[in-house]
């Protein structure tokens, strides 16, 4: 899922975490009039308002606690923090954008014990386990985004293909995009039948997610061979544009959908309030569209009687244990409201899939320009979301590898068989024996 960075965070970065120590309360200027003001970290704050929307509301709802943020750069968030938190000015709170670095900020000292928040949660709140390391709960998902497929209902109709119905396997999904494909072309459009986005997650997400025995960490990764062969037949077939055009391009996924240059997308549903934004701004054309869930593995677990495999990192938040110690539980109660059914409410209010999707699937829905359908709804609310990276201090490393096998099989470079066997002798060789 790329809402993250590719900046590695090496074995120095992990080092300079557990130099940095806890400050005391001795210069807490709140303590004696009773207000407490909470740093929080953020990025793209103009365009970003997930951060803003669960300050604003916690301050509604506890007026003696003040939540300011503080901004960071979208792509070097990380790397930002590392330093900051080795200097000791990082925030209060801090976000974990996805899990493929929280291994180092959990083994580097560098966040709270918040047990005590996760266990007073519902069993709803998604992606809580990923935060558990040797039984202790290091930061609190506020939000949860799982990987759908976005389909154009207009451009189906044009190309007289059926609408995802929720049954479909991958194999149906590429005969639905070579359909769609040449039944737009007949009509006269240079739309195609799908379009996956340049980044490793849309072909090595689901293959990790869904695959029964697929293990990141073995450094084994066959199970990624028959999801490549039909990502290579699609960009064959012209039916999604190749690696090469997108990257030359610089195609982005909400052009590709949003400007209907693509019948199907399949994407994390942080895009629902990029595309419902871009619908009011002119930025995306208007059009009737929906959700259906993700092609899966095989029919064991397709129908809106089963449970859809799928993939997303949980978005958390921690607590930087510098805070002062009056400061703490205002912090704790922080990432309980963000984790809660009012944060929820509140996220879902501007198109924010929050960690509890499906106590808000009715307010999500009644967002202007939400499809109406069922299986949109059920898409939104029912799915098994699996971690894109499992939380490992080698994750980073294989992810790393991973990506460049993905560019290798998908611009021609190197076979399917050859660069899957080059990644395996890399993890043993480079990331594994470490």
């Amino acid at each position: 899922m790329k809402r993250s960075i590719q900046a590695v965070l090496g074995l120095a970065a992990a080092a300079s975490l557990l130099l940095t120590g806890c400050s005391d309360d001795s210069s807490d200027s709140d303590s004696a009039s009773g207000q407490v003001t909470l740093t929080l970290a953020g990025w793209s704050l103009s365009t970003t308002p997930e951060f803003k929307t669960l300050a604003d509301g916690f301050h509604a709802a506890n007026p003696n606690v003040t939540v300011e943020l503080k901004e960071y750069d979208a792509d070097n968030y990380d790397t930002q923090m590392i330093a900051d938190l080795a200097a000791g000015s990082a925030p209060d709170i801090y976000v974990q954008k996805n899990l493929k670095n929280f291994y180092t900020y959990s083994s580097g000292g560098q966040l709270l014990d918040v047990s005590d928040v996760a266990e007073k949660l519902g069993s709803t709140v998604g992606g809580l386990d990923a935060y558990r390391v040797d039984g202790k709960t290091y930061a609190i998902p506020y939000r949860q985004d799982s990987w759908v497929l976005f389909y154009n209902k207009e451009l189906f109709d044009q190309a007289k293909v059926a609408y995802p119905d929720g049954s479909w396997t991958w194999d149906d999904y590429v005969t639905a995009a070579k359909n769609l494909t040449a039944g737009l072309k007949a009509a006269g459009s240079k739309a195609v039948g799908t379009y996956q986005h340049t980044w490793q997650s849309t072909v090595q997400g689901f293959a990790l997610a869904q695959t029964p025995g697929a293990d990141l960490g073995s450094g084994k990764f066959d199970y990624l061979k028959p999801y490549y062969q039909r990502a290579l037949d699609l960009q064959d077939a012209g039916a999604q544009p190749t690696l090469g055009t997108a990257t030359t391009n610089k195609l982005t996924y909400q052009a590709q959908f949003g400007k209907q240059q693509a019948a199907m997308l399949p994407m994390g549903t942080w895009y629902i309030a990029t595309l419902l934004a871009q619908r009011k701004s002119g930025d995306a054309d208007t059009f009737e569209w929906g959700i259906a869930p993700a092609p899966q593995f095989d029919k064991s677990t397709t129908g809106t009687s089963n449970t859809p495999v799928t993939f997303g990192d949980p978005t958390g938040l921690g607590i930087n244990p510098a805070i002062k110690k009056s400061k703490i539980q205002a912090a704790k109660d922080f990432l309980a409201y963000a984790a809660g059914p009012e944060g929820a409410k509140a996220l879902a209010a501007i198109g924010i899939t929050p960690a509890d999707s499906a106590a808000v699937t009715e307010t999500f829905f009644a967002l202007d320009g939400m499809p109406t359908d069922e299986l949109s709804k059920f898409a939104f609310a029912k799915h098994d979301t699996k971690p894109e990276n499992p939380v490992s201090k080698h994750t980073a490393g294989l992810q790393n590898l991973l990506n460049d096998a993905h560019t290798a099989i998908l611009s021609g470079s190197k076979g399917v068989d050859d660069a899957i066997s080059q990644a395996q002798d890399r993890a043993k060789n480079e990331v594994l024996n470490q």
